[in-house]
C-alpha cells in the first residue's frame, strides 16, 4: 500500500464495515463497536476516528510547514505571528485527517484482503462508513474554516490542495505510480503555509513543497514494499508490485538523494545560515541510515526506517531551521 496507509500520509488504506444505515423499524443500529447507551458513544466513537486516521502522524508533514510559516515570517517583518502560525497548524491537521479518512474509506475493501490491513477499524466495524465520513467532512471544514480565516488566497486555493489527497487513494487502482500522486499532495503543505503568511506566491516555497513531495514519495517507497504478495494477488497497483522489491529501494534511494538537493537550494534560495546547513547534514545522515535498514530480502526493520527514521528527519530538520531563524533575528 502506501505511506499514508501508516500503518502508513504525504501523502497512502481501508475494509467494508456496517453502513451505519437505520435497523428495521427505524430506530438507528448501535454504532458497531461502541457502547450501546448513548453517553459514552460519541467520546467512543471520536476516539476510535482519531485511531483511525492515526492523528500522531501529523508529525511528518506539520514540521515543515512551520519551517515554510516562519521562514516567511521572518522575511516579511521579522517576528512570529501565533494567530496565524495556529491557523497554519489547525488547517494542516484539518487537510490530514481529511485524506486519511477518505483514503481509509475508499480502500476498505483492499485492506480487507491484505492481511496486514485487516484490522483496521472499518474492516473489522469498529467504525461504521457512515461515522467515517462525517468525520472526514468535519475535517474538512475545519480545514476550510482556517483557510478563509487566514486570507481570500488560501480560501481560492484550497480546492487546489483537496483534489490530490481524494485521488491518491484510487490512484493505485489505474497507475504503478500512485506514491508519486502521495508526493503531489504533500507537496502542497509547505506552499500553502507561505501564501498563509504572505498571501502571495513563492518559488522557494515551491522548491521546499518539491523536496518534501519527493521525500514522502520516496519512503512511500519503501512501505508498499511490504504489501507486494497482497498486491499482485488482489491487482493494486505500486511500483514495487510491478517492478520488484528491488527497484523500489533503488527508486527510494534516488527519491531521497534528489530531496537533498532540493533542500540544499532551498538553503541556497533563502540564505539560512549554519544551522540549517548542521541540519541538512543531519538530514543526509538520517537518510544513510534509513537505507541501511531495508534490504530487498530483508524488510524486518521497515517500520524503524518508515516511523523512527522520517519522523526524525521532521522534526530534526524543523529544529535546527528554528534555531537558526532565531540567530538571524526572527523574533517572538
Amino acid at each position: 500500500m502506501t505511506a499514508t496507509d501508516g500503518a502508513t500520509g504525504p501523502a497512502a488504506s481501508s475494509a467494508p464495515s456496517a453502513s451505519g444505515a437505520p435497523a428495521s423499524g427505524g430506530a438507528a443500529a448501535p454504532e458497531p463497536g461502541a457502547p450501546a447507551s448513548g453517553g459514552a458513544a460519541a467520546p467512543g466513537r471520536v476516539k476510535t476516528f482519531l485511531r483511525m486516521v492515526m492523528i500522531e502522524h501529523s508529525v511528518f508533514a506539520l514540521p515543515f510547514a512551520y519551517i515554510a510559516s516562519l521562514t516567511a515570517m521572518y522575511r516579511d517583518g521579522g517576528s512570529v505571528d501565533w494567530w496565524t502560525l495556529l491557523l497554519v497548524t489547525v488547517a494542516m491537521v484539518g487537510l490530514r485527517t481529511f485524506a486519511m479518512a477518505c483514503n481509509r474509506i475508499i480502500d476498505r475493501e483492499i485492506d480487507a484482503r491484505n492481511p496486514r490491513t485487516a484490522g483496521r477499524e472499518l474492516v473489522t466495524g469498529a467504525m461504521s462508513v457512515r461515522s467515517a465520513w462525517a468525520g472526514a467532512l468535519a475535517a474538512l471544514a475545519v480545514f476550510l474554516g482556517a483557510a478563509a480565516l487566514l486570507n481570500p488566497l488560501c480560501l481560492l486555493l484550497a480546492p487546489v490542495a483537496v483534489v490530490p489527497m481524494v485521488v491518491y487513494p484510487y490512484g493505485k487502482r489505474f497507475t504503478n505510480f500512485p506514491h508519486a500522486i502521495l508526493g503531489l499532495a504533500q507537496a502542497m503543505g509547505p506552499v500553502g503555509a507561505w501564501l498563509a503568511v504572505t498571501g502571495a506566491w513563492s518559488w522557494d516555497a515551491v522548491v521546499l513543497g518539491l523536496a518534501v513531495g519527493v521525500w514522502i514519495g520516496g519512503f512511500d517507497l519503501i512501505f508498499a514494499c511490504q504489501d507486494v504478495d497482497a498486491d499482485r494477488a488482489h491487482g493494486v497497483m505500486s511500483v514495487p508490485a510491478r517492478f520488484g522489491i528491488p527497484a523500489a529501494l533503488y527508486g527510494a534511494r534516488g527519491a531521497h538523494a534528489v530531496t537533498m538537493g532540493l533542500f540544499v537550494w532551498y538553503a541556497l534560495l533563502t540564505g539560512a545560515g549554519a544551522w540549517f546547513w548542521v541540519g541538512l547534514a543531519v538530514v543526509a545522515a538520517a537518510f544513510l541510515y534509513e537505507h541501511s535498514l531495508v534490504r530487498p530480502g530483508d524488510l524486518s526493520r521497515l517500520n524503524r526506517a518508515f516511523f523512527t527514521v522520517n519522523g526524525f528527519i521532521g522534526i530534526a530538520l524543523f529544529g535546527c531551521a528554528l534555531v537558526d531563524l532565531a540567530v538571524r533575528g526572527l523574533t517572538v
